[in-house]
């Protein structure tokens, strides 16, 4: 079985010079669920970016990330693109349309499914996240949260095997953000998320990856290496509260 995802030495520099990812390498195997963890600058939002080819100097000849065994490369991205669903840090980069359903309905469409299946696909995506009822809703007046369900619920509706997704928490309030982790776990695709929220790492993601200066500091259990204090602050983050009163297996 090929895993979900494998970057091979991932090397990545920003037209102004700025080297985000120095050569990193990992795998993720179908199913897993992934915290991917760092101080701000670190790589994390442009290592999610490469997962389906959006950089476009990120489809090189020999190709540096792996699909469920497929290599990235400029042919295959847009079937790549549907294996993989992108949910980006900022709603309002990724909610265009007038109406929530046809925001949700957006990538289905692009895909060219049935009218039939596009509605069951989209009633299926409003239903896990909560927000059957606003189909009719301009996203420009939703509250934030609103904002990135309908984000989340246009993912889902393109059934992608590998969510990938960048601070799906911020902006959330505390109930928001239950509904949301309730609702990712809910979901079978394998996950990989990069975040500050290491309470929702420690509560989703059995498996940690920290990031740093664009460099894999490491990768292993989450209790482990979030509980790891020395670690933790060495790298710009804290160890989250929920781990402060379990002492490391």
């Amino acid at each position: 079985m090929n895993p979900a995802i494998e970057i091979r030495g991932l090397q990545f520099r920003y037209p102004d010079g700025k080297e985000a990812l120095r050569g990193i390498s990992f795998t993720i195997a179908d199913g897993e669920c992934v915290g991917l963890v760092g101080p701000n600058g670190s790589g994390k939002s442009t290592l999610l970016l490469h997962l389906n080819g959006l950089l476009p100097e990120s489809l090189p000849k020999d190709p540096n990330v792996l699909v469920y065994g497929r290599a990235l490369c400029r042919e295959n991205a847009a079937e790549i693109r549907r294996d993989v669903g992108l949910l980006f840090q900022d709603p309002d980069d990724q909610l265009f349309c007038p109406t929530v359903y046809e925001d949700v309905a957006f990538g289905p469409e692009q895909f060219g499914l049935e009218k039939e299946k596009v509605r069951t696909v989209v009633t299926k995506a409003l239903e896990t996240t909560s927000l059957l009822g606003h189909e009719h809703r301009s996203p420009h007046h939703l509250s934030s949260g609103e904002k990135r369900r309908v984000c989340l619920a246009g993912v889902l509706a393109c059934e992608p095997r590998v969510l990938a997704l960048d601070e799906p928490t911020s902006n959330l309030d505390p109930r928001g953000k239950r509904n949301l982790i309730q609702t990712l776990k809910s979901i079978p695709a394998t996950k990989i998320i990069a975040t500050h929220d290491l309470e929702m790492v420690v509560e989703l993601c059995p498996r940690t990856i920290v990031l740093d200066q664009g460099l894999i500091v490491a990768d292993g259990s989450t209790h482990q290496l979030l509980g790891d204090e020395k670690l933790m602050l060495a790298h710009g983050l804290e160890k989250p509260h929920i781990l402060r009163h379990k002492h490391p297996h």
